[in-house]
């Protein structure tokens, strides 16, 4: 029987995140598994061939990092349920910084979001889910957004 012990819950804030959410919460109450939710935070040198003004850099990744761990913790309080919910909050390629967390932590599976960049930004940084899902070491569970309604 499958057990699954550990679920990271890569999250973006966009209005598809209250549906993966969801979804964790689900397998996490099925399987009685603690859930690491995690945001990352793309750097600014995956943007070095724009235009970037003139701001301390170490200021800029300071005030991402203090407002993202903000909007993570109001991000789990409202879905704070009997499950157990590490928060998470990291600067880096994206993909990456998924993939690096969950061979440290040992996840026995991602649950995560499709929706992501769109049009040019998705041309030059590809797919997220595409890139976790080809190479996870754990079974990655995908959720589409709900289609809009006309």
């Amino acid at each position: 029987m499958i057990t699954i012990k550990n679920i990271l819950v890569p999250i973006d804030f966009s209005d598809n995140a209250e549906l993966v959410m969801e979804y964790a919460l689900t397998v996490a109450h099925h399987f009685k598994s603690p859930l690491l939710i995690c945001f990352v935070a793309q750097l600014y040198t995956d943007y070095s061939d724009f235009y970037i003004p003139q701001v301390p850099i170490v200021t800029m990744e300071e005030e991402i990092d203090r407002a993202a761990k903000e909007r993570m913790h109001r991000f789990v309080e409202k879905h704070g349920n009997n499950i157990k919910i590490e928060e998470c909050v990291r600067m880096g390629n994206v993909a990456h910084e998924i993939l690096t967390l969950a061979k440290e932590r040992q996840v026995d599976l991602i649950v995560m979001g499709t929706h992501g960049f769109q049009g040019l930004e998705k041309i030059l940084f590809g797919s997220v889910a595409e890139k976790v899902v080809k190479t996870a070491t754990c079974p990655v569970l995908t959720i589409k957004p709900r289609p809009v309604e006309e």
